[in-house]
């Protein structure tokens, strides 16, 4: 049976790095980022791009849960909302694979020294440290097995990640 793992968390946290290493560590493993599936200048958030976003990631997902070499899908994106969770499980054929969400978080003051150090090496823009601390609380409202990274790098975050999979 194939996996499905979907990685929220808010912007800076380490989902992206995470989940790289997860695909290196996982056999017949594919990556998936959601920011991939709308990188643009600018960057606009409206009704039409979050719709042609979920579509963009439902299709590759859906290609990668088909495709008989990969057997362990992992996809982040901040998904901090439960519905995002929702819609991409309602579009997905979950029935043909194990599905599990993760919520990966850390103190506030871990993550904006993570996005700090972000933004001083010019890879982030600063207005992205509030913007993430502001959804930080909405993880607790969701149904995902949640992961505290405080005081973790990227290795022992993917070892936790391991723990709660196998």
């Amino acid at each position: 049976m194939k996996n499905l793992f979907l990685i929220g968390g808010p912007m800076g946290v380490g989902k992206s790095t995470a989940g790289q290493i997860l695909k290196k560590r996982l056999p017949h493993s594919v990556f998936l980022d959601g920011d991939w599936c709308w990188d643009a200048h600018p960057f606009v958030v409206n009704t039409a791009t979050k719709h042609m976003v979920m579509e963009n990631i439902c299709f590759l997902l859906k290609n990668f849960l088909a495709c008989p070499a990969y057997e362990n899908i992992i996809f982040c994106w901040v998904m901090h909302e439960q519905k995002i969770i929702d819609e991409l499980l309602a579009n997905l054929p979950v029935d043909s694979c194990r599905a599990t969400a993760f919520s990966l978080l850390c103190r506030e003051a871990e993550l904006r020294s993570r996005l700090q150090k972000d933004v001083d090496a010019g890879l982030r823009s600063d207005d992205i440290i509030e913007r993430s601390i502001a959804r930080l609380p909405l993880y607790k409202e969701l149904a995902t097995i949640k992961i505290d990274t405080s005081g973790m790098n990227a290795e022992a975050a993917a070892d936790t990640l391991l723990l709660h999979i196998k």
